[in-house]
């Protein structure tokens, strides 16, 4: 037999885990099925040697799965190989070109510094495959070599070994049963609360562990060929950037083409009229460095930072910076049932048929404790449903949470409800108790009643084998009856039967039992206590929510009723869809290329998803993204962990698994989903956080970058000077308007400096889900910016004309201004518009009075403003890159004028907050570039509709083809005396009512 599996196994026809559970799929079989059909031809191993385990570990690898991890190194250079990063080395570059090494250093640090804190945010991507090897059990019982090794190494397993599986052993590779039956808890991988049984030829999977029992297994699977290790292979696909990376490449895409198309422009232009090659370049680094939004990627981390800290308060805990951005954007929650809209805890219900007189709930209750050890721990699930059930102490259970951990609370509750149980079990002595056993599949125990000296025996177990114990026929009945309401509702049952007086009872001759059975203890695993109340409140705030587990269709529908989930005034209210209508990955785990146009109407109209394994969570959040939903999933298992990482918003629950925690961009600390809305709200907020700095960000760069070129055109220092030239100017007038390099970066390092605070402004969340829409931002920000720079021209305008006789600054009384203050006075202009700008944009649609800055932002503010304007004063009278500079208060100049600026940037940041607010109601109105989000939901709504149509008309040309060819059809027997085939003709046979009834249904149902 050995030499059998190995042979097989060294072959090239292995089956993997794709051949074994695809034969069936398309006829809509359970995976299980197929998995039975196909290991009835799998050899059974009676073990391997060393050297045939060599080969086999040669060709199937180590049972381990693959990691795939970029250098550190690489993953900084990346980041320095940007859009944004690669402007900035050019201007620092044209800098060490022209000698001004200052203004060079200055612009090298500020791209290490955004590179290192972007390092910092994407270096904590990845870990998950590391987690889930972590949570590989290293060891294993394995028959090598003719004798077992109980520290065998996992990793060396390899298909074809015989292994042992013990209670409370981990199940190290995928194997099948060679003889007898063993439980196997599998709720990590499934969902499943109660572990499932396994017989002969049934798959073991890696990750699960053996809850009863003890068998002999083969190996047949290993490494990333398991259940477990395609869970990996999900896990380690990368999905891409994420949407905040997007969003901002995009921005800076923009903002580069433009920048370089109007240096190019100017470069052109100055050199072309004969200008020096060194001012020519100068004038283009000045424009460069104006349109480099330098900090962009610094304050987006810190006000992501910030709202991360605030959601740790709640105890939400962000281990992905980029998905508070996702949170607020998240239009569609996709939640695990098991730990997560449930308790994970199976809890007895108040329905508990008796059908002996005189017996009701608690006495069955009783019965089910004395079936079991009810003097030491529970040892499964089903002895601590009854050992620790809350109504042993009604009244006392449960208890105040108040100053107490969760850990403390379940500690107490557990100690009021075991001295409960044992005053309850006082007059009780167990004198023989019987295991529960695969075969008999219940537990028994044998009780003496110690005030009366009666014996008697107590079983407890499913209903269908506890009936075998009572002949009552009319209990039978009533049982099936049972049994049947309640699994319509997806609640299990318990049954428990007491047997007659066993008088004279001895452990070694005990006499003949018959036994009566009692009644039905029903129980499921409830929902958490708050999961409805959330639920309502995600859907209020436009996050619908919808089911996936593992768990039973008709548990599934039990939840869905219970939570109000889902499309309540749906007509088929409560959908839940099972796997046979959903989707699977590719042979190689690839994607199915028509995930949406094929499964995404069923996906979309479902409110949830049943019996799925954890290929099926992947894609139901893949096609959700598809769809165009921006996908949450939340979870606790292994089998969670690849969708955690597919969705957009990953969310791990309190108690999740280390791979589950790792695949997530969001761990909660705290039971129930309560924390996910209060996330939600804090999410939106930094949105629009966000949105407030990207729209002044975009508006400061357009208003400078056309402000300088167009500057460069229309308004020529040296054209503006009267002729003669006055006799008392202090510097030659140059022939084309500049700034220079360090005030530009003066007034970017100070206004950005102080927008970090922005993180910790005053906002009111949106009440429906955030989206960035690039086109009405970059309007936005243009009419902001289009009236910061018509304004900046005009200023620069009244101060050239200055000179001239009918000029504004001649009829004030104020004079001609020196070249040095223009300079200054636009410096000052520049800098307060900036900043003036942010203040209108904070706010978006509205005015800017209706929502105060935060003391911080205000405090930010004020030193920022401050700084610029004491600048803009005392600047020490001189050049920088050959421009003049003359502070406001210095010399024959007049410190008033600063003032005249301050008054003539809030004059026109009221017309700015008007302009903008304006623009707000023409793009809502109008619904341009789709600002209300309907009209991208109303295409895809339309394409699904078109894609069903296509199919029914496929369908029904397929019908009718086939009622065409079916006149013709022929049956072919072989005749039993020749070889010969003979061809007999169909007959139609006459319909029955019955018969036309069920195809009336299938018409109707299909």
């Amino acid at each position: 037999m050995t030499s059998d599996i190995t042979e097989r196994l060294l072959s090239d026809e292995t089956e993997t885990e794709d051949d074994i559970d695809e034969k069936n799929i398309e006829d809509g079989k359970d995976v299980e099925v197929d998995e039975e059909s196909g290991l009835l031809n799998f050899p059974k191993s009676s073990g391997l040697t060393s050297q045939q385990a060599a080969e086999l570990l040669q060709k199937f690898g180590p049972n381990q799965l693959p990691e795939k991890v970029k250098p550190k190194w690489l993953q900084f250079c990346e980041i320095l190989w940007q859009p944004l990063p690669l402007m900035i080395w050019a201007a620092a570059i044209v800098e060490l070109g022209i000698e001004d090494y200052v203004d060079a250093g200055i612009l090298f640090a500020i791209n290490f510094l955004n590179a290192s804190l972007s390092y910092y945010e994407t270096s904590k991507a990845g870990n998950a495959i590391a987690a889930l090897k972590k949570s590989l059990k290293p060891t294993a019982v394995c028959f090598r070599d003719g004798k077992w090794d109980d520290k065998f190494d996992a990793t060396r397993l390899v298909p074809g070994d015989l292994i042992q599986l013990g209670s409370g052993a981990a199940v190290p590779a995928d194997c099948m049963i060679n003889h007898g039956e063993v439980e196997v808890d599998e709720s990590a991988m499934t969902g499943e609360s109660l572990p499932v049984t396994l017989q002969e030829r049934q798959m073991a999977k890696m990750g699960g562990t053996i809850a009863r029992g003890e068998v002999e297994a083969t190996v047949v699977l290993t490494g990333p060929n398991t259940f477990f290790g395609k869970t990996a292979s999900m896990l380690s696909n990368d999905k891409g950037k994420n949407n905040m990376q997007k969003m901002l490449e995009k921005i800076m895409i923009i903002l580069v083409v433009l920048s370089m198309t109007l240096c190019s422009i100017s470069l052109i232009y100055l050199l072309a009229d004969g200008y020096d090659i060194v001012d020519s370049f100068s004038f283009a680094v000045v424009v460069l460095v104006a349109s480099i939004p330098m900090a962009i990627e610094i304050v987006v981390l810190t006000t992501l930072a910030a709202g991360a800290r605030e959601m740790s308060k709640f105890g939400a805990i962000v281990s992905r910076l980029s998905a508070v951005e996702d949170l607020a954007g998240m239009n569609m929650l996709c939640s695990d049932k098991t730990g997560t809209l449930t308790k994970n805890k199976m809890l007895i219900q108040e329905m508990a048929p008796t059908f002996e007189p005189n017996i009701g709930q608690r006495d069955l209750l009783l019965f089910a404790a004395l079936a079991a050890k009810w003097d030491a721990p529970p040892k499964d699930a089903l002895d601590t449903l009854i050992l620790r059930c809350p109504l042993w102490a009604p009244g006392q259970v449960p208890v105040s949470a108040e100053g107490r951990t969760q850990l403390e609370k379940e500690n107490m509750e557990n100690d009021i409800i075991f001295r409960e149980l044992q005053k309850a079990t006082a007059d009780y002595e167990r004198l023989d108790f019987m295991p529960f056993d695969p075969i008999c599949k219940r537990t028994e125990s044998t009780i003496l009643v110690k005030s009366s000296g009666k014996i008697f025996k107590v079983t407890k177990g499913a209903p269908h084998v506890i009936l075998g114990l009572d002949p009552d026929e009319h209990k039978a009945h009533a049982v099936h009856e049972s049994v049947e309401h309640f699994g319509n509702d997806g609640v299990r049952c318990l049954a428990i039967a007491v047997s007659e007086p066993l008088p004279g009872w001895t452990k070694e001759n005990p006499p003949p039992t018959a036994w009566h059975l009692q009644g039905l203890l029903s129980f499921l695993d409830p929902p958490r206590d708050d999961t409805k109340s959330t639920i309502k409140r995600a859907q209020d705030f436009g996050v619908p929510v919808r089911m996936i587990t593992g768990d039973h269709i008709l548990i599934a529908k039990k939840t869905c009723k219970d939570l109000d989930m889902g499309q309540l005034d749906g007509e088929n209210w409560p959908n839940i869809q099972g796997a046979t209508a959903l989707p699977r990955l590719g042979p190689n785990g690839e994607i199915p290329p028509n995930l949406k146009s094929d499964y995404g109407s069923v996906i979309q109209s479902a409110d949830g998803f049943a019996q799925v394994y954890p290929e099926h969570k992947f894609l139901i959040v893949e096609c959700f993204r598809e769809l165009g939903f921006k996908t949450g999933m939340t979870g606790d298992g292994v089998n969670d962990a690849p969708a955690l990482k597919q969705a957009d918003v990953g969310i791990a629950v309190s108690g999740a698994t280390d791979a589950a925690r790792a695949a997530s961009a969001i761990v909660l600390t705290k039971e129930g989903l309560s924390t996910i809305v209060d996330g939600i709200v804090i999410a939106r907020m930094i949105f629009r956080r966000m949105k407030s700095f990207l729209t002044y960000r975009i508006a400061a760069t357009l208003q400078l970058l056309f402000f300088f070129f167009i500057a460069l055109f229309a308004f020529p220092p040296d054209q503006f000077l009267p002729n003669p030239e006055p006799d008392n100017l202090d510097s030659t007038w140059p022939s084309y308007f500049s700034l220079p390099v360090l005030m530009l970066m003066t007034i970017t390092v100070l206004n950005d400096g102080t927008l970090c605070s922005v993180g910790y402004d005053n906002v009111v969340p949106s009440p429906k889900p955030e989206n960035w829409n690039l086109p009405a931002l970059f309007l936005v920000s243009s009419s902001l910016g289009v009236i910061a720079c018509s304004s900046s021209l005009l200023l620069l305008w009244l101060c050239l004309d200055s000179w001239n006789d009918n000029s504004f600054f001649q009829k004030i009384g104020y004079g001609g201004l020196q070249y040095g203050e223009v300079i200054n006075v636009m410096f000052l202009k520049v800098a307060v518009t900036d900043f003036l700008t942010l203040i209108s944009s904070r706010t978006q649609q509205n005015f800017f009075f209706t929502s105060f800055p935060s003391r911080i932002l205000c405090g930010a503010a004020c030193i920022s403003l401050s700084l610029s304007t004491i600048l803009a004063l005392v600047w020490p009278k001189g050049d920088l890159n050959g421009v003049p500079v003359t502070g406001l208060a210095t010399g024959s100049s007049d410190p008033l004028l600063a003032l005249y600026v301050w008054i003539y940037c809030i004059i026109i940041f009221l017309i700015q907050d008007v302009v903008k607010v304006g623009c707000f109601k023409v793009l809502t109105k109008h619904n341009i570039f789709d600002i209300n989000g309907t009209r991208k939901q109303a295409q895809i709504i339309k394409e699904l509709l078109q894609s069903k149509r296509q199919k029914m008309t496929s369908t029904r040309r397929k019908s009718t083809y086939h009622q065409s060819t079916n006149k013709h059809r022929v049956l072919s027997h072989f005749d039993p005396d020749g070889d010969k085939p003979i061809k007999v003709p169909v007959v139609p046979q006459p319909t029955t009512p019955h018969e036309a009834k069920a195809k009336k249904y299938q018409s109707t149902r299909f």
